[in-house]
């Protein structure tokens, strides 16, 4: 999978991105992550990526050339699956959007920045709004952080036990149930005696049911998609 990412602040992308599973993911030749500077598809010598809004509104606005020229110079090297834009009013994230993209081959994502970018990159390019949360951010790159770090790990052979992603939270609207490690008392706190009897019926049927209370009580919303 390729995920280039399109962005004013690439240095706030550098760290996230090549620690952990994503390096790990990178350097076995599963995922391939380009950032790419704005800045660098500018005429102006002073790299100029914003301008004043029409209509006298405060705040600045993303040009729309940088913006324009990025895209379509990665456009005439292949074909990409889905353009992304990190906004707050795209879609809500949520594993289910994560596992849809983790199955495409090549995605771009366009970081928003200062009050947002010019509406003619929406209306023609942009096949894909998605946002992480109802709240503003100074910028989109941490919202592609998240985006990328989601997708990548559930990526095939991304995880050395491909069966722990599938068990995550979220993955059928449930919550995960508690999980214990040695040991087995520590404090005069005891790990459930079901976990240590080597009965894995009774194990799965303990863990759904924990699954489905900590859900009705801490997220009671993600049974109303069940």
């Amino acid at each position: 999978m390729r995920i280039d990412i399109l962005t004013v602040l690439p240095e706030l992308l550098t760290s996230p991105l090549g620690e952990s599973i994503v390096k790990r993911a990178q350097d076995a030749g599963y995922a391939e992550i380009h950032i790419h500077n704005l800045r660098d598809y500018t005429d102006d010598r002073r790299r100029t990526t914003d301008d004043y809004p029409f209509g006298g509104e405060a705040g600045m606005v993303m040009k729309i050339e940088p913006v324009y020229r990025a895209i379509e110079k990665l456009r005439s090297e292949r074909h990409y699956d889905e353009i992304i834009y990190t906004s707050p009013d795209g879609i809500r994230y949520d594993q289910h959007e994560a596992n849809r993209l983790s199955t495409l081959e090549n995605i771009i994502i366009l970081c928003g920045h200062y009050k947002g970018i010019d509406h003619r990159i929406r209306e023609h390019l942009i096949t894909r709004e998605i946002s992480i949360g109802d709240y503003v951010l100074t910028g989109g790159e941490l919202a592609a952080a998240v985006i990328v770090d989601s997708v990548v790990r559930i990526i095939p052979g991304a995880i050395g036990d491909e069966a722990s992603a599938l068990t995550d939270c979220f993955q059928d609207n449930l919550l995960a149930p508690p999980v214990y490690t040695r040991p087995a008392e520590f404090n005069g706190w005891r790990v459930p005696d079901v976990l240590l009897s080597g009965n894995f019926a009774e194990i799965e049927k303990w863990q759904e049911a924990q699954a489905l209370e900590r859900t009705q009580q801490l997220r009671p919303d993600l049974l109303e998609k069940l």
